[in-house]
């Protein structure tokens, strides 16, 4: 149980730098809310691993590269889910802010999040 808390709390630390990051990308480039969240789901992908790393699971058994691929793997099958979710709620609502649509679409991911760090990433 303390695991996941501490997994949740650095899920809140990412979705801040995924938020901040979507905010900046929609306000400083051309870029739309489809675009830019992708760019933001890769930063917070980053800043989640360090977490999750260094304070949720600690370091696996393999080399930081193995672990890095592993935990890219994990990332990029959940953040399909989140994109796909947040791009389904905007699409629904269209008149909802992106930002609440992120809300929405990074709590459905975090259980799928979980699950496949604790079990293929950092399964000691």
């Amino acid at each position: 149980m303390a695991r996941f808390v501490r997994f949740v709390l650095a899920g809140g630390i990412g979705f801040v730098a995924d938020a901040a990051a979507l905010w900046l990308l929609l306000h400083t480039t051309p870029l739309g809310p489809l675009a830019a969240r992708v760019l933001s789901i890769g930063f917070a992908l980053c800043v989640t691993w360090q977490i999750n790393r260094h304070v949720t699971f600690s370091r696996s058994s393999r080399g930081i590269a193995r672990e890095g691929a592993r935990y890219g793997g994990v990332g990029v099958a959940t953040s399909i889910v989140n994109y796909l979710v947040y791009c389904a709620v905007l699409l629904a609502i269209p008149a909802l802010p992106p930002l609440a649509a992120l809300a929405f679409a990074s709590l459905v991911a975090t259980v799928l999040s979980f699950l496949g760090y604790s079990r293929l990433v950092f399964d000691r």
